[in-house]
């Protein structure tokens, strides 16, 4: 009485049924978007993370997001960083959004830059937009720059020039 009405309902065995359905992109999670799964570039949805237990020496370069909870010895190039409490950088920054909350002891260069109440660095800021809240630690000299960024990739012309024209025995040598 009670089995023939709920293979009724559910239209034949369970088990067969689960195998005949077409696959899709689910999870046991849940679904996933198509453009998570194809993704042929990095993903702006998950961010690189350096967890506390890794520390890195050399220089650390990415198109997308990094999360640093770890150490860096090395100049970090990125699209966006996020440093965490713990986490300390020695070495420049680059990026076009830059959140500190740990320690940073070198210059940072980006379009946004905020500076939490726990954050700590020693270095120069070169920015567009500067943020510092009540209780961060900063020692160095903040230069406001409509493009940050590009002085980062000319100083070789510059030295040149200021080599030449700052050195005052240069024109009188040619007297």
């Amino acid at each position: 009485m009670f089995t023939k009405k709920p293979e009724r309902e559910m239209g034949g065995d369970p088990l067969t049924k689960m195998s005949d359905r077409p696959v899709s992109e689910t999870t046991p999670f849940g679904e996933r978007s198509p453009g998570y799964v194809k993704s042929p570039g990095p993903s702006k949805l998950v961010p690189s993370i350096i967890g506390e237990d890794l520390m890195i020496t050399g220089n650390v370069t990415s198109k997308g997001e990094i999360q640093v909870d770890g150490e860096i010895q090395g100049d970090v190039q990125c699209g966006s960083l996020l440093l965490g409490d713990k986490s300390q950088i020695t070495g420049c920054v680059l990026a076009e959004d830059v959140v500190v909350r740990g320690r940073v002891l070198g210059t940072i260069r980006g379009l946004r830059v905020t500076l939490q109440a726990q954050s700590h660095v020693e270095g120069d800021i070169y920015h567009q937009s500067l943020a510092i809240e009540q209780g961060a630690y900063f020692e160095g000299k903040s230069r406001r720059s409509d493009d940050p960024m590009a002085e980062v990739q000319s100083p070789a012309p510059r030295s040149e020039k200021s080599s030449d024209s700052g050195n005052p025995f240069s024109s009188r040598a040619a007297e």
